[in-house]
This record gives structure tokens, sequence and C-alpha cells, in this order.
């Protein structure tokens, strides 16, 4: 997958000024006197100062609240990643003679950086956003490896487990770099299920992140779970097999994605999206902390993991007048009747869920059509389907 880095990135290598003073502290078994023992990053910081990822400044200190910039993280990719970089001049008019110019450049022919995403000007001391960071890393490894570069089409209409992708903040250009650095395990969330796109990273943070970016490139993107989850929502409009004992008889839900389904009792139709299935026996997805709260998976508990919650995305059409949620759950429409997600996460990620209450109300105004997350359950005892309007049947059996 990697190849030996080119000698050109020496200069940047050794720079005096890279991620440290000009007389940093000794590299191996280093103690920085802002970084006690019980800090929380104490151990990464400790362990890529000894690989020579990060050196301290000369009056002892690490300073890990420090934000990093865009010159250091780029120094600091070409110190971890040897990939073969093919030399240029990125063009930055703002780099010549810049300690970090030749790591630049070698992260631009590596392929993390895009010099056309900076057209006036790389402007190297300001603090890289963790979008930015986010997008370098996952481009480094689509244009390094087939598979990343399959994955990051894979991801372009998947799910994000963040708040920001359910506000509409995450467009199709943007969902696979989030995808990949949050598949992979090299970046994640933040436990108010932000992602923080404008937030910038500490120097302690990109220790931790920088270890990770080491153990990511000598793995290929099928060996993480995570990522083969999002790609699977991506592609299949579901997780379903890869989390859960069920599979489908031929056709799969994404051969009903956007497709009609008419209410048998005539009182409105709908339009399925994807489904999202959780496993809190032996499976943890991913998109378990969006769906499933501490209340469900005691709830889940007591069946002895023999019951599997499954999330979907549809939009319903209501016809007849005070068209309710009993509308809804009378449709015939079986694998596609679901209930309220009744927890705390539909507020915390910013997601909407059929209402619990006054649902004739809630409809009154959705002539047009309102979209949701509704929960069903799944056990191998309790398997549905579906014929949607144009004869497409889906259903899910056991796997054998």
């Amino acid at each position: 997958m990697k190849k030996q880095m080119s000698s050109i990135l020496a200069g940047a290598l050794i720079s005096v000024s890279i991620l440290g003073s000009s007389l940093p502290v000794s590299a191996a078994n280093s103690k920085f006197r802002d970084v006690p023992s019980t800090h929380w990053a104490n151990q990464s910081i400790s362990t890529a100062v000894e690989k020579g990822y990060f050196k301290g400044y000369s009056d002892g200190t690490f300073r890990p609240k420090a934000n990093i910039t865009r010159a250091e993280f780029a120094a600091l990719i070409a110190r971890v990643a040897d990939y073969e970089a093919v030399q240029g001049t990125a063009g930055f008019s703002d780099m010549r003679g810049h300690w970090a110019e030749s790591a630049v450049n070698a992260a631009v022919g590596m392929g993390f950086i895009k010099a056309t995403d900076y057209p006036n000007g790389f402007q190297p001391g300001k603090a890289l956003t963790r979008e930015e960071m986010a997008k370098w890393l996952s481009s480094g490894l689509a244009a390094n490896d087939a598979e990343y570069k399959q994955a990051w089409s894979d991801t372009k209409t998947t799910v994000l487990p963040v708040k920001e992708y359910f506000q509409g903040k995450i467009s199709q250009t943007k969902a696979p770099f989030i995808a990949i650095v949050m598949g992979t395990g090299l970046m994640k969330g933040y436990t108010d299920g932000t992602f923080g796109l404008t937030q910038t990273t500490t120097r302690a943070e990109v220790s931790a992140i920088v270890l990770r970016l080491e153990s990511v490139l000598s793995k290929s993107a099928n060996s993480f779970a995570d990522l083969t989850e999002l790609r699977a929502v991506g592609t299949e409009k579901s997780n379903l097999e890869l989390v859960t004992p069920f599979t489908f008889t031929k056709r799969t839900f994404a051969d009903i994605s956007g497709k009609k389904f008419t209410f048998r009792n005539g009182a409105g139709s709908l339009v399925f999206h994807r489904a999202i299935a959780v496993n809190t026996n032996a499976k943890q997805s991913i998109f378990s902390d969006i769906f499933v709260s501490e209340n469900d998976e005691s709830f889940l508990n007591t069946f002895n993991g023999k019951l599997y919650p499954l999330h979907m995305q549809i939009t319903i059409y209501p016809k007849a007048s005070n068209f309710s949620s009993s509308h809804y759950s009378n449709s015939g429409a079986k694998l596609l009747n679901g209930t309220t997600i009744a927890n705390e996460l539909p507020d915390k990620y910013g997601y909407e869920t059929l209402p619990n209450n006054e649902t004739a109300k809630y409809f009154a105004n959705k002539k047009e059509g309102t979209t949701f997350w509704v929960r069903s359950y799944l056990s191998k005892e309790a398997l549905f389907d579906v014929v949607m309007d144009d004869g497409t049947f889906v259903r899910l059996v056991n796997k054998k």
C-alpha cells in the first residue's frame, strides 16, 4: 500500500522550526512540565515525541493546548506518511522561503493537500480546521489507495453519525472525507453530537491523530468495520446484513429506496429512503450513538441480543382529512411500519422522528410531505416484507 518517501522531504523533516522550538527537548523519554501524568493525552504525546513526529520547546513545555497550523500539520503528514511523493511546486506565493515550504509541497505531491483549495494563498500560520484536517487525511488515503478511492465514492450519500449531517451542513461533496476519517477512527465526533467542522485542533489532540494515521496507513479500507458500514449505507441504503443475522430473499432496501408505497387504507402514501439497524449485543454499530440511548440498550439487553432495532427514514404524504399516525400504522406497509424514536437522541442530533402525541395536528400542515425517522424491531421470529407500488418485493429472512 505504501512506498518509501523520497529523499526530497529531508529538508522538511529536519527543519529547526517544525512543531517545536529551534532548541527541542530530548525526544526520548521527555517530560514536559505542562503535560502531567494525569493529562488525557500524556501517553500519545510521549509516543509521538519518541517517534520523532513532535518536538517540545526549549522552555520545557509541549504547549498541548496550542492550535495546530496548516504548516505544522503538513509537516506532520510529511513525517508520518511514506507514500512516494510527486514533488512539485504548489505555487503558493506565501510559502516561498517558509520553513515548511518543502513539507507543504510534499503533502501536495502525495495528494493530501489540493492546491486549488487555497486560491488566495496557503496562509501557513492559520489554525487548521477539523473540516480541513478531515479532507487532507481522506484525500491522501484516496489518492494513494484504490480501495479508499472507492470508499470516497461509496459514501457520498451515506448517513453520518454527527449533528451537522442532520442539520444539512455536510454536502455530498464533503460527506466522503468525514466518512473516511470517522470510519477509520482517525477522527471522532464530540460528546455533544457534533463533528466540529469549523473548530480547530490542539497539539495534544493531534498527537493522538498522527499515531492513528500511522496505524491506518498500514491497513486496507476493507479492514475497518465502521467504514464498511458507512459504505453500505451509502450504496445499499442499509447496514442490515452487516450487523444483524438477517438478509433478503432477492431484492434489498437499495431496490426500494426512493420508491412509493400507497397505503392500503387510502389515507396517504410514503417513500422509503434508507434503513439502519443496530446490534447492541455482539456488534456495536457506528450508528448506535445516534439512535440507541442507554435506556434503550437496557431494554434491548433484556432480550439477550435477540431483538434488533431498525431505524428507517421515510417521507409520508398525508391524504386523508385528519390524518394521524394510526393511518400509517394501519397502512399495510408491514416492513416499513415504525414508531417514534422515544428518547433524547433526535433532539441531540437534530433529526426528526414521528411525534408521540397530537399526530393529527402535526400532519395537518404537512400535506406536501414530511420526512422523519421511525423505529421498528426485528427478531428471528418476527420478520416482514413489503410490496412497493411498482411491484418491487422485499422480504427479510434469517441468514442460513
